[in-house]
């Protein structure tokens, strides 16, 4: 495992005093670990981005303003969510013969798996990798072999093994796997269609008689259908009884009132 070493100035400025460095081109920090005081320091921020980008698990060789050296790993890092700058750093101090957990970096190798060729899509699932060991024993990543991954097929974390390491994680968690390809099936428009058209539910009027005239209206002088055995209608006045009155004749209309000459 490669080192890395960064110097630090012990700060003075704690709590809300902290965020005036960040002014200056400084991150705030802080150091701490196993039998170890914290202690508050800065670092610049462009000595600090070696620390956070790279893809490899680094030792930290710390050396302070007032003459002291710490052995530390980067332990937690802050970003800001608009400009994704770093404003705060946990360093966590290890010792030669005390084992610490960290997290190396997953790294594929053996280009691409035959699954893939098939037609399958890759999918790297765990990408860092939680393992227990002496400092010297950390390695700078974890390498995974893929060239032989089929297709349904997956790597677990307890299908690995990490030289003088105790992997701390499920074993049953997948790391990287091959799925086949997703294939979507044409709708049946047809059917869709059809079935999506609503059949017209027969419809039973109750309401008055079409006039005549109108469509389904009988014609004039012509019984209504169901009605057979009906009375057929008149076609005359009765006759008077014989030696009876005749019906009396209309009186005449009154004359209209004559207007009186003026004297």
């Amino acid at each position: 495992m490669s080192e890395i070493t960064v110097s630090a100035t012990v700060r003075k400025e704690v709590g809300k005093k902290a965020h005036t460095l960040r002014y200056k081109g400084d991150v705030p920090g802080i150091f701490y670990g196993h039998k170890k005081s914290n202690v508050a320091v800065t670092i610049a921020e462009k000595a600090l981005k070696p620390l956070y980008k790279t893809s490899a698990a680094n030792i930290i060789n710390l050396k302070l303003d007032d003459g002291s050296t710490y052995k530390c790993i980067l332990k937690d890092i802050d970003f800001d969510p608009l400009t994704d700058r770093p404003i705060h750093f946990d360093l966590y101090g290890v010792s030669e013969n005390e084992a610490l957990t960290i997290e190396v970096p997953v790294l594929l190798t053996g280009g691409t798996p035959s699954g893939v060729k098939e037609g399958g899509i890759l999918q790297h699932i765990l990408h860092r990798l939680k393992i227990s060991c002496l400092p010297k024993d950390i390695p700078d990543h974890v390498e995974i072999n893929v060239a032989n991954l089929a297709i349904n097929k997956s790597i677990h974390v307890a299908d690995i093994k990490v030289p003088n390491a105790t992997i701390v994680e499920n074993a049953k968690t997948a790391i990287v796997a091959v799925v086949p390809p997703v294939i979507e099936k044409a709708p049946e428009v047809a059917a869709t269609e059809a079935a999506a058209v609503p059949t017209e539910p027969e419809v039973i009027g109750k309401g008055k008689k079409p006039e005549e005239g109108e469509e389904g209206a009988a014609p004039p002088g012509t019984a209504p259908a169901g009605a057979a055995g009906a009375k057929a209608p008149t076609t005359g006045a009765k006759a008077p009884a014989a030696g009876g009155k005749a019906p009396a004749a209309p009186a005449p209309a009154a004359a209209a009132p004559t207007a009186k000459p003026k004297k």
